[in-house]
């Protein structure tokens, strides 16, 4: 796919001409650290490594050729370092979103294949979840023995839902930005939509444009209003704000502040926001 204004403006520029990274035969030594990187980047989410923390076996077993990239790939999904990354502290259907987004470079297009996923791994348990993507045939015809998996939600190809593009936005949030360091934390970001089987309103990556961040996080807001103590009317609303800027402190692309603020003050509130260089994330009754 072409480098189009769209795909800058959109932040998938990165994957638009990028070459398919793949190990092939008598590679150097060069080109196999390319690879190994290159599936840490993707199965791992962009997220920073440790030296301490590399699967040293598998490295040494693709090096000697004893290892395809497919089963490497396997190695690092069960390793414990993804599972602390992504199992142990994940709501399970975030864990099968990212395991799309991982593994096969894509994000769900509907409810049944979570439920599917969810089922699989309750009956069978985490080791054939896995084994379900990278011994899948979807797999094996994208990037079989050899090919690094690489995000295709962004390109057309045969059987692709329309809604998997505007999905595969909710999962990825720029080149720069790690699947463990987002602004909704460990929560699944496709339930609502696929449970309604509705499509999500694209929002640009990470320095694609001036809204890439503005998603509300979790609401820890009373769900019930606060009383006439802080207004005069029974209206309360919780207005989520990022990018605010204090007296004597910088301003912080990605803090998230939250106001508790009476319908009466909900107008002065917004002002004072805006002078202080704040973009209001979201604005909900409580």
């Amino acid at each position: 796919m072409a480098i189009t204004t769209a795909a800058s403006r959109l932040g998938t520029e990165p994957y638009s001409e990028a070459r398919r990274v793949e190990l092939r035969p008598n590679a150097s030594r060069e080109e196999v650290e390319l690879v190994i990187q290159a599936v840490y980047r993707q199965v791992l989410g962009n997220d920073y490594i440790l030296a301490s923390d590399r699967l040293v076996s598998a490295e040494s077993l693709l090096r000697d050729g004893n290892l395809t990239v497919r089963e490497f790939v396997r190695s690092v999904a069960k390793s414990e370092l993804y599972k602390a990354k992504f199992f142990y502290n994940s709501f399970q259907t975030r864990l099968i979103e990212l395991n799309y987004k991982h593994l096969l470079g894509r994000a769900p297009y509907d409810e049944s294949e979570v439920t599917y996923h969810l089922d699989l791994y309750i009956n069978k348990g985490y080791d054939a979840e896995i084994d379900s993507y990278i011994d899948s045939q979807e797999y094996q015809n994208s990037f079989g023995d050899n090919v690094v998996p690489y995000y295709r939600g962004f390109a057309t190809q045969p059987g692709q839902s329309i809604a998997g593009f505007t999905r595969m936005f909710r999962l990825y949030r720029g080149y720069a930005n790690s699947d463990t360091a987002q602004i909704e934390g460990t929560r699944s970001r496709l339930a609502q939509e696929l449970a309604s089987n509705k499509s999500s309103s694209i929002v640009g990556p990470s320095g694609s444009n001036d809204n890439w961040n503005f998603r509300p996080s979790a609401d820890n807001a009373p769900k019930q209003n606060l009383g006439n103590s802080v207004g005069q009317s029974d209206r309360v609303y919780r207005v989520e704000v990022t990018g605010i800027r204090s007296p004597g402190y910088p301003s912080v692309r990605r803090s998230s502040t939250a106001f508790i603020v009476p319908y009466e003050r909900l107008s002065d509130k917004i002002q004072q926001i805006h002078k202080q260089g704040g973009k209001i994330v979201s604005i909900t009754s409580t």
